[in-house]
Formats: structure tokens, sequence, C-alpha cells
């Protein structure tokens, strides 16, 4: 029987010792080729004016930005020592990249603001992801698309052994544990979406998570 799910947390990574080592186990993904950027070009991303929620230190943005040749890329994040880290990386990228400390509950932009609407790995702490779903589709431009990515509960235990063993540092393993407790199944995210405005999104299990995409 399937474990439900244990709330994480709405607060994003706020320490900054903390921050510093998820900037490196984010570089660490990165550089395996395991943070998820060509499976959400693959999903339709066309670049444009690209918005990402939850960048983090920023890597998939970044990459992904690079990737789709984007005209912008901005970045809505809660975190403020986790901004710091974004907009460093974003200079050695070489990227002008705008990082806002907001809330994807409720998106401080215009509606129809974006082409592009992408999220890698931060669903599982969206205090009520309908809402932000909702917001989602506010601020993407018809014709746009959007792909979010996540971790997924019901992940086979062996695949879940082998990335708990690699995450680098150490410290991080006990977040990733959380993080997979807290994350949620493709029946569930399924569900959620059938009360939203991307009602119409594809919802695909990967290796080892999930894929919600689409377009407006």
């Amino acid at each position: 029987m399937m474990k439900l799910r244990v709330i994480e947390t709405n607060e994003g990574i706020q320490n900054e010792v903390t921050v510093e080592m998820f900037d490196q186990f984010a570089r660490g993904m990165r550089d395996k080729g395991w943070n998820g950027v060509d499976a959400m070009a693959a999903s339709g991303l066309t670049g444009g004016n690209m918005l990402e929620l939850g960048p983090g230190p920023g890597y998939v943005g970044l990459e992904l930005a690079k990737k789709l040749n984007a005209v912008s890329l901005t970045g809505c994040e809660i975190s403020p020592a986790m901004i710091q880290f974004a907009e460093k990386n974003a200079t050695e990228y070489g990227i002008k990249a705008n990082y806002v400390l907001g809330n994807c509950m409720e998106l401080p932009f215009e509606d129809e603001s974006f082409d592009t609407v992408f999220s890698n790995g931060s669903l599982h702490e969206w205090e009520n992801p309908i809402r932000a779903f909702n917001e989602i589709y506010r601020v993407l431009r018809t014709g746009g698309r959007y792909c979010i990515t996540d971790l997924r509960r019901d992940v086979h235990p062996l695949k879940k052994a082998m990335i708990f063993s690699s995450t680098q540092p150490k410290e991080m393993r006990p977040g990733f544990i959380s993080s997979l407790n807290a994350a949620y199944t493709i029946s569930e995210i399924t569900e959620l979406l059938r009360n939203t405005d991307l009602n119409k999104a594809t919802v695909t299990a990967d290796f080892f998570g999930l894929c919600i995409c689409g377009g407006k």
C-alpha cells in the first residue's frame, strides 16, 4: 500500500549553509545529466520569454535557456539565499537572468507575460498546487508551453536506493528522502489537474519522477 504524502515545507531552503550544499548537489546533478533539461526540451518547450518556478541555484533554467536560445529568463524563487546563488551562477553562464522573490501561489507577473513556464523539483513543496497551476495558465501566453517535473513517491525502491547512495554531499540525503515522501504519484497529480486550468495536461512517468506538460 502506498504511503500517504508527508508534507515537507512550503518555505524553500532559507539557511545559507544548506543553500550552499544544495548548490553543490544541483551542480552535480547537472554534470551527471540528471536534472531533466533534455526531457523538458523534448516536451515541446520553445524558449522565447521563459519563466522558471522555484529555480533554486538556477542550473536547470540556465541550461534550458542556453539550449533553447531563450529571449529572456526570469526565475520566481521563495528563498533570498537561493536567489543570490542563482544570480552568481547566471553570471558564470553569461546569461542576464532576472530572479524575483515570490511565491508561485500568487505570481508577481501580468497575464500572458511568458512563452514558456517550467519548474523542476519544487512541485512537492507547493502548499496549494491547484492555485499554482492556475497561475501558470494565467501568466502563459496563448500558444505558450509549460513543463513541470518532480520526484515521484511511488518510484521503485531500487531506483530510490541508487539515487540516495549517489547523492552528494551526503548531508543532502535526508532532504532527498523528505522530498520523495512529499512527492505526488501520477494518479494524485492527474486528479488535482482536473480541477485546474491545466486540465488538458499530459502527465507521464519517467525513470525517477513525473512530467506534466502541455500548451495554452
